[in-house]
């Protein structure tokens, strides 16, 4: 007689490791940090490029409560020529752009120190573009790589991150400014810009277009809108965290 060898069955751990889902790698795990670091220097790269725009500037002007300028100019002069000053910022012109304006009297619009700190202005702008589109073009390869090599959920988990890290960083930032905004201001420069050399008379152009109420205003701009859109990744995502 044959004799007919009855099947094993399977035990419980046999069942369970085939249906336990994949533990991601070491590597994936540490992918998808690196996702959610590049996350905030997007969003906040992207809020500040959104300011430097004539439409924020009309509304930033426009505002009821906006402080007038002692020394004359009107809300279509601060238009007029802030316009010059953004465009210089963000063309390939060099610094006569700007040195070579004059008000109807025949004087400079800009002094020397004021055109020595644009200069500088320049130079943080064109950084801070190329860590945005650099951003944006880490953030495609990464998500290209996931969609290759099958880890798209770790790419989710680091865009869920990366937007709670933004809201979280940038929540503390935002109280600072609310409640020591000069103290928060002189830190910045100091950090981006040589000490002393962004500092200025009250009746210097840069102050009467520029003054520290604009910039209080661009910094909770910025700040809100990157919360904002952080705030969207890590709920729109939070179910892969």
């Amino acid at each position: 007689m044959m004799n007919i060898e009855q099947p094993h069955a399977e035990t419980g751990s046999n069942r369970s490791d085939q249906s336990a889902p994949a533990q991601p790698s070491g590597r994936t795990r540490g992918l998808s940090w690196v996702v959610a670091l590049l996350v905030p220097v997007a969003l906040v790269l992207t809020a500040m490029r959104l300011m430097m725009t004539t439409v924020f500037l009309r509304f930033e002007y426009n505002l009821p409560n906006f402080p007038p300028d002692p020394y004359g100019f009107t809300t279509a002069d601060r238009l007029y020529y802030s316009q010059f000053a953004l465009d210089y910022l963000l063309n390939p012109a060099d610094i006569s752009y700007l040195g070579d304006l004059e008000f109807e009297d025949g004087s400079r619009l800009y002094n020397d120190r004021e055109l020595r700190h644009m200069v500088d202005v320049k130079v943080a702008v064109r950084a801070a573009q190329w860590a945005r589109y650099l951003s944006y073009a880490a953030l495609l390869v990464l998500w290209l790589w996931a969609w290759r090599a099958g880890w798209l959920d770790g790419y989710r988990v680091g865009l869920a991150r990366g937007g709670w890290l933004t809201v979280g960083v940038l929540a503390a930032l935002l109280l600072l400014v609310l409640l020591s905004f000069g103290v928060f201001f002189v830190a910045f420069h100091n950090i981006f810009f040589e000490q002393g050399t962004w500092v200025f008379r009250y009746s210097d152009t840069l102050i009467r277009l520029f003054p520290e109420r604009f910039w209080r205003d661009i910094f909770l701009y910025v700040g809100l809108l990157s919360m904002g859109a952080g705030l969207a990744l890590g709920i729109g995502f939070c179910r892969r965290v």
